[in-house]
């Protein structure tokens, strides 16, 4: 190297040399430092990505369909706009996405690199092989291809399990089972938390004084057979079908006021009951379609009252049983304890909005006989029913709870309050030659569960504590309703 001829200007220049190499390394460290920061960021956020359904560490749900391909090619490199739309997510067509199996597409191994998906295990389900992360739904548990090859499936005990009919059906039970595609793919606590609603009354209303009815042998006859239709015909109403809606507090209660106003006003007043009404309006410490008391139901209807269920019809909810829609029928008092609607009818081809009350409700006895009496006498009464595992699967026949489920483990058996309409009773001979009793009963799952909508159950046992606590009430009936009534048919 030749020496500089002026020093002050070889001075300069080494000087800018060390200042230019400063801000270079300065400059490369801040960009590795960012690059860094934003890898780290979208590795943060690819992170979170693989572990949202449905893409899982251990394989993707669909192995197969057109994505990378649909899209149009392969991305090289890294590249976190090369996605694609998969059922709830995207997935990625980059090579990065090699880096970890659940986030690339179903078909990034074949069409991108050309190779055979890096899936462990295969399971085999009805003739047909499934790669490992592919899933299916067994009744209400669902079912994983392992890496071992195996299965893996929940354990829910199901409302319908195919083991418990086969048992009772097998069995001298008294009564037979069958499978119900409504309740099949539910799982037994959605059952008891979705199908039944009625909340336990409370030590208050359980010690309510039971009315004294003062029995006479002589006069004071009962048949072996009763039938609340065939003593009421036309006054009895058919069993409504609260599908998914914890709300049978709503439904039992509307059933027996329908019942006992159409009996009481000797058929001039018929009005099917609405249980909307009570679901929507009756909001004092209930939940609606999920659950209440049938103290509060009473209570409602005494003081506010309800329309009918063609003026007011019922609306099954469309995302969760918890919803309750806005009360949408209002009433005023018009003296002498009656109310008038302060609105049309929520459904606009129903004119008639007339308000429906009934007097305080009172509680029967446990015995029997004067059940018995008071449904003969006065119509259907409403009873608070333990429901268990068993029941949901009854057909036909004289219903017991069954000890088909008790080797299984506890989550398998399990009960809940549940709210009926007691109609009517009966006996029947066995096969052995003994005389069984049963109340008939009207449950509110639709026609086409157990005995058209009915249910029998055995009598004078308190079984499935149905005899613990019954309801009667009367109508808020007069004449002039009467006459009002005669006058629009």
């Amino acid at each position: 190297m030749e020496p500089c001829e002026n020093p002050q200007e070889w001075y300069f220049t080494k000087q800018t040399r060390v200042i230019m190499k400063f801000l270079l390394a300065t400059s490369a460290v801040l960009l590795l430092v960012a690059m860094e920061g934003m890898a780290a960021r979208g590795a943060t956020r690819r992170t979170k990505r693989e572990l949202m359904s449905p893409l899982h560490m251990g394989g993707i749900r669909d192995p197969f369909g057109s994505y990378c391909e649909r899209r149009g090619g392969c991305c090289p490199g890294r590249d976190d706009q090369c996605t694609v739309p998969y059922l709830d997510t995207i997935c990625y067509c980059d090579l990065f996405c090699n880096r970890t199996v659940s986030d690339c597409c179903p078909d990034f191994w074949g069409h991108c690199l050309g190779i055979t998906p890096p899936f462990i295990g295969k399971c085999e389900r009805n003739g047909h092989m499934f790669l490992s992360g592919q899933t299916y739904k067994e009744n209400c548990n669902l079912c994983t291809c392992g890496t071992t090859g195996r299965w893996e499936c929940e354990q829910h005990a199901c409302l319908i399990e195919t083991d418990m009919i086969q048992a009772v059906n097998r069995g001298n039970y008294g009564w037979r089972a069958a499978n119900y595609s409504q309740f099949y793919g539910m799982s037994l606590d959605e059952g008891l938390r979705y199908r039944l609603g009625t909340q336990r009354p409370s030590r208050t209303i359980m010690n309510m004084n039971e009315i004294q009815m003062n029995m006479d042998p002589q006069t004071d006859h009962l048949p072996l057979h009763f039938n609340a239709e065939e003593k009421w015909p036309g006054k009895i109403h058919e069993p409504l079908d609260q599908g998914n809606c914890a709300a049978s507090w709503a439904f039992s209660t509307a059933a027996v006021a329908s019942d006992r106003i159409a009996i009481q006003s000797m058929g001039h007043m018929t009005p099917q009951l609405s249980p909307q009404n009570l679901i929507s309006c009756d909001t004092r410490n209930q939940g609606g379609c999920a659950g209440g008391r049938i103290d509060g139901a009473w209570w409602y209807l005494r003081r506010r009252g309800v329309v009918t269920e063609e003026c007011y019809p019922f609306s099954p909810p469309q995302q969760t049983p918890v919803e309750v829609g806005r009360c949408m029928m209002q009433s005023r008092s018009v003296g002498r304890g009656k109310r008038q609607a302060t609105a049309r009818c929520p459904n606009t081809h129903a004119y008639q909005n007339d308000i429906y009350q009934s007097t305080p409700p009172y509680r029967l006895s446990s015995n029997d006989k004067e059940i018995m009496k008071e449904i003969m006498d006065n119509g259907p009464v409403q009873a608070i029913l333990e429901v268990h595992e068993d029941f949901f699967v009854y057909k036909s026949g004289i219903y017991k709870h069954t000890d088909v489920s008790s080797t299984r483990p506890p989550h398998f058996r399990k009960h809940n309050t549940h709210s009926v309409r007691i109609t009517g009773w009966g006996e029947e001979r066995t096969y052995d030659g003994t005389m069984r009793k049963y109340w008939i009963a009207a449950n509110s799952w639709g026609k086409n569960w157990g005995e058209n909508g009915y249910f029998r159950i055995a009598r004078g046992e308190n079984e499935c504590e149905i005899e613990t606590f019954v309801i009667g009430v009367w109508g808020r009936v007069t004449l002039e309703d009467m006459h009002h009534h005669s006058k629009r048919k």
